[in-house]
């Protein structure tokens, strides 16, 4: 296998995510939900739940046209579930389909999957300097654990959901 067949993630365009208002009017998804401890996922079940919903869109003929518009984002309910929202461009025919709308202000941070405390603070910081304050989090994780390592980033972008 050649190096850019190891890589299934596309390039990660930070400036187009970064600082930017998204004010999404049912935007379509469909949903999974994995147990976890503690915010902690447990690796096989997330596997699993994306190669479904991976296969569904597929079926369906789902997916976005341009994957660096693709999200797949993980929203924590609980301290011992996690949510995955996978991004569609029509109703998934043996899915949970679903959508959200609202105002949701965007910021890209780097790290380990550990980190997310530390960059809500850093949102909420940011948002408070805008007046704004949010009601809810999810997280798009931009490259797969084999991607981050072959591009030397860990980006994720955290979606802050405004009241």
């Amino acid at each position: 296998m050649t190096e850019k067949q190891d890589i299934c993630c596309p390039k990660f365009e930070v400036n187009k995510w970064d600082n930017k208002t998204f004010n999404w009017n049912e935007k379509l998804f469909i949903k999974e939900s994995v147990p976890t401890l503690f915010h902690i996922p447990f690796p096989p079940m997330i596997g699993k739940r994306m190669n479904k919903l991976c296969d569904l869109v597929e079926k369906a003929d789902a997916n976005m046209t341009d994957m660096t518009d693709a999200l797949v984002m993980f929203h924590d309910p609980s301290a011992f579930k996690s949510e995955i929202y996978y991004s569609v461009t029509k109703n998934v025919e043996g899915a949970e389909n679903t959508s959200l709308t609202g105002t949701f202000e965007a910021g890209v941070f780097e790290g380990p999957y550990n980190s997310i405390p530390k960059h809500i603070k850093s949102m909420n910081h940011r948002l408070a300097e805008q007046s704004k304050k949010a009601k809810d989090f999810y997280v798009h994780y931009a490259y797969c654990p084999k991607c981050a390592k072959k591009f030397g980033n860990n980006y994720m972008i955290l979606f802050a959901e405004i009241v």
